[in-house]
């Protein structure tokens, strides 16, 4: 069994997942907000600042996001 530190708060756990079990809900809350809002403003988009100012979602949080599977596509927005 691997542990892993959460990459919100920093926790330590042992399931799978990008973040812990107390984080998962709003991790997949903020990555559907994320999501949702790039398809409505698409390539109005300046910045990751632009995006976490919108959406309350952290940078830190964001930079995350775009390191995720499936969401290559959306890092050539910010560059």
């Amino acid at each position: 069994m691997e542990v892993t530190k959460c990459s919100r708060c920093g926790a330590f756990y042992t399931t799978e997942g990008h973040v812990c079990p107390k984080c998962t809900d709003k991790d997949n809350f903020e990555l559907s907000t994320f999501k949702n809002f790039v398809e409505e403003n698409g390539m109005e988009l300046n910045s990751l600042s632009e995006v976490a100012i919108s959406t309350g979602i952290s940078e830190k949080n964001l930079t995350r996001f775009l390191g995720y599977e499936g969401l290559e596509g959306y890092k050539k927005l910010f560059k």
